[in-house]
Parts: C-alpha cells; sequence; structure tokens
C-alpha cells in the first residue's frame, strides 16, 4: 500500500542553528544546512507526506517509544548546550494514524513499542535540528523515535525498522521518509579544547575509523558492517549506542542490503565528533537477514556486550 521513498543518515549538530545567529560561527555549518534542504527537496520531489526521525537525544530506559503527537510547538533550549542551542522556536505537524501504526506493527514483530499521541511529550534536539533546516514550511508531518536507548539491544532496534518498513509499505496510505539522527564516532572534546576542536574529530583513531565506515557505505558492504557494528558503536563512542544506524539498517533490510551510500555533505568534524548527511537507495529486500527479536525472550542477566 505505502512506500518507504527515502532513508538517510543524518546530522544534527547544534552550531547548525548557531551558524544562523551573527558572531564567529555564523555561515559556518552551511554545508550541513544545505544538505538538510536538499534532503527536503528530495522528500517533496518523492512525494514524502511524513519524516520518521531515529532521534539520538531522546533517552529512554525501557521499550521502545514514539512522539507522534498531533502537533508540535514551542521554544527549545538544549540542556547540554544552552550556549548553541537557545531560545529556538519551532512549530511541526504530526503523524499520530502513523505512529500508532508503526508501535502495533513493531510489537507484533516481537519488539515491545508504545506510541504516545495525546501527550505534552515534546521533541529533542535530533529531531527539532533537522525539522527546523528541512520542514520549515510545515510541508511535511514527523514522527520521532525514541532511539538513546540505555538498556536495549541492536539487533532488536534493526528489527524495529524492519518491522516499521513493513508498516508502511502492508497497511499505510502515504509515502514515509526515514533519517537516523546522530553522528558516526561521537567522542566530545575535553572540556576546555572545545574550541580547538569545534571543527575536527577528536583523536586519528576515531578519524580513520570513520573514513573506513563512509568507504564501506559507499562500497555496498553492508554485510561486514553490520557484523562491526556492536564493536563500532562501543569504541567509536556511539551516539544513542548507534541505535539509530541499526534501525535505519533494519529499515534498508540489514545485512541483505547491496544499496550504496549517496553523500549529500561530506564528512565532517564538529566539537570532536564525526558528522555526516548521506542518504541511501531503497531497494527490495526479502527481510529474511532482519535479526530475531532478543529483549522478548531475554530471561536473566546478560552482559552489556550482549546488549550492544
Amino acid at each position: 500500500m505505502g512506500k518507504v521513498a527515502l532513508v538517510g543518515k543524518i546530522t544534527h549538530v547544534p552550531s547548525m542553528y548557531l551558524s544562523e545567529l551573527d558572531g564567529p560561527r555564523k555561515g559556518t555549518r552551511q554545508d550541513a544546512i544545505d544538505g538538510h534542504k536538499e534532503i527536503a527537496r528530495r522528500c517533496k520531489e518523492l512525494g514524502v507526506d511524513t519524516i520518521v526521525v531515529f532521534d539520538t537525544h531522546w533517552l529512554v530506559n525501557a521499550t521502545y517509544h514514539l512522539n507522534c503527537a498531533e502537533h508540535w510547538q514551542g521554544t527549545y533550549t538544549s540542556n547540554e548546550l544552552p550556549h548553541f542551542i537557545s531560545n529556538m522556536g519551532y512549530a511541526i505537524p504530526g503523524n499520530p494514524e502513523l505512529g500508532q501504526l508503526l508501535a502495533k506493527v513493531a510489537s507484533e514483530h516481537g519488539v515491545e513499542t508504545l506510541a504516545h499521541h495525546a501527550t505534552t511529550l515534546q521533541p529533542e534536539y535530533g529531531t527539532l535540528v533537522p525539522m527546523r533546516y528541512m520542514n520549515a514550511d510545515q510541508h511535511f508531518k514527523a514522527v520521532s523515535v525514541s532511539v538513546l536507548c540505555t538498556s536495549h539491544y541492536l539487533n532488536d532496534s534493526a528489527r524495529l525498522g524492519w518491522a516499521m518498513r513493513k508498516a508502511v509499505e502492508d497497511h499505510y496510505d502515504g509515502t514515509v521518509a526515514f533519517l537516523a539522527s546522530g553522528s558516526l564516532s561521537h567522542r566530545f572534546a575535553q572540556n576546555g579544547l572545545a574550541p580547538e576542536f569545534a571543527f575536527k574529530v577528536w583523536s586519528p583513531f576515531l578519524q580513520h575509523l570513520d573514513d573506513e565506515v563512509v568507504r564501506m557505505w559507499q562500497a555496498g558492504a553492508w554485510k561486514d558492517f553490520c557484523e562491526m557494528l556492536p564493536e563500532y558503536a562501543a569504541k567509536g563512542h556511539g551516539e544513542g549506542f548507534m541505535h539509530d544506524t541499526a534501525m535505519m539498517l533494519g529499515v534498508l533490510g540489514w545485512s541483505e542490503y547491496t544499496g550504496q551510500a549517496e553523500i549529500v555533505t561530506p564528512y565532517f568534524g564538529a566539537s570532536g565528533t564525526g558528522q555526516i548527511n548521506a542518504l541511501f537507495p531503497v531497494l527490495p529486500v526479502s527481510g529474511s537477514a532482519i535479526p530475531q527479536p532478543v529483549a522478548s525472550r531475554a530471561d536473566g542477566f546478560s552482559t552489556i556486550a550482549t546488549r550492544l
């Protein structure tokens, strides 16, 4: 019935907002902003009605959650970086129907997921920053998904992404884009060194690690990447433990996927972290490589390595 038209991995660095303001950082993230605007242009061209954002700034400790309120509006200041994002206004239409459908089908796939449509819960900046540049005209509806998952399994996140694709394709009358909003390596500069690392990655190791990952994405080496994702998430200080990336790959088909990344905004450093805007063609897949559910079968203690 429905269609998944676009899938991407995107940056949401708060310096994008700072880049709008008069001062020494004005204009310095225009390339990232332009990348978001290009993704929005593609979405419009493809007839997308709703953007689902996998938000690595929405922390949850149990279950997966979707914020699918009818509408969000307010003024946002980041609790993490209030000197970067302060008093930023936002207004975004939601999609309660789609959000509830995504949660229902994900739960049916063995991944417990709750949709919150009658809620005062507001989005975090992993959703707000992309929507600022992709959806200033409120053309798209949006659904935000919790991705800073403190006690979840990457395999379950991959399965969640696949379930969401099936929900759209089998049950939704519309066209959807899925965006993984999070970094590559995510080691912030040590306190006191932030200005020095404003446009750099924290270490040569992390720079080389990210460079190799981007090369793998462009080469379509997805089987190898899926196998290394847990260790990459750990050793690369993955934002949200890289559950956004696992969900994105679940949408694409996990290790069965054969597409190659298109780089919209080339890799760049920001406050020590590695960032990119990249798109991935949506290809037909069987879903045969999607991991089986883990949490719904859990029966006791497991090590953190198992959870990742």
